[in-house]
């Protein structure tokens, strides 16, 4: 983000913030210390720990391999670009309600 300039790197960091922020969510909706388990596993992941996720099963963070959780990276890629251009649509839509109406013939 540091070596893109202007707009598209804030939209960038935004689109960071919002995924950084998919963990908590998850931990929340299971009832879980969200701020607990997203530490933990920012921690471990700093570790090189880099197969290690939440398990909601137990309220804690395991090894997403030895627990046999496996995603396709195809499937995660679809999920994330279905979102975004969602997201994309979304901010369109508000521009164009933001928009000025346009001035009309014979005063309709």
């Amino acid at each position: 983000v540091e070596s893109t300039p202007g707009k598209k790197a804030l939209a960038m960091a935004s689109f960071a913030r919002a995924l950084r922020a998919l963990p908590a969510i998850v931990a929340d909706n299971g009832g879980y210390d969200s701020a607990e388990l997203v530490t933990q596993l920012r921690a471990a992941h700093a570790a090189g720990k880099n197969t290690y996720g939440l398990d909601m099963y137990n309220g804690t963070i395991g090894d997403m391999m030895e627990l046999g959780v496996a995603e396709a990276f195809k499937s995660k890629l679809c999920v994330l670009l279905s979102a975004s251009e969602a997201a994309e649509m979304i901010l369109r839509v508000d521009d164009i309600i933001k928009c000025a109406p346009r001035q009309r013939e014979g005063g309709y």
